[in-house]
């Protein structure tokens, strides 16, 4: 039997499904990143899948997003569209010492420029424990992060949710 892999996008996905051998469905999460990213505002931070502490956050990338820092690294993935991470390494950390998840920076973080990345769907980037980053997209796009719950963790499980 051959499978043909189809690879969605925000203007173009479907809805799947999951099929329970032997259990309760209430033990599962399951969703769709890009019908979460649809009904998401601009750069809000979704939680799509968690597993304890970390969680995979789905972002609707369009426009131009804040500056945010992390005391942790965190991944970020592009699912769909082309996106650009601009990087500075700050002079004084933004995140307190411990904290989890993504902060939000204040104004132009201060420190040396590190560099940019253009991702294009199914891209990956490192987003550095200690350094800054803003996302750009002149073309709705979704990114997919993986970090650890923090203040910017939106959980909606209820509403994103197969009932």
């Amino acid at each position: 039997m051959a499978y043909k892999t189809v690879f969605g996008s925000l203007d173009n996905f479907s809805k799947g499904r999951i099929d329970i051998i032997n259990d309760d469905p209430k033990h599962y999460v399951f969703s769709n990143l890009f019908e979460v990213a649809k009904k998401s505002k601009p750069w809000e931070k979704v939680a799509v899948g968690i597993n304890q502490e970390y969680v995979l956050e789905a972002i609707r990338a369009e426009g131009q997003s804040g500056w945010y820092s992390c005391d942790h690294d965190e991944t970020v993935i592009c699912m769909d569209g082309n996106i650009e991470i601009n990087f500075v390494k700050l002079d004084t950390p933004v995140a307190v010492s411990g904290k989890s998840g993504a902060v939000a920076v204040n104004g132009e973080p201060v420190g040396k420029k590190m560099g940019r990345v253009v991702l294009q769907q199914g891209h990956q980037a490192l987003l550095p424990k200690g350094s800054a980053y803003s996302f750009t997209a002149k073309k709705t796009g979704v990114l997919l992060q993986q970090t650890i719950i923090g203040d910017l963790t939106k959980q909606r499980w209820a509403q994103i949710c197969l009932s």
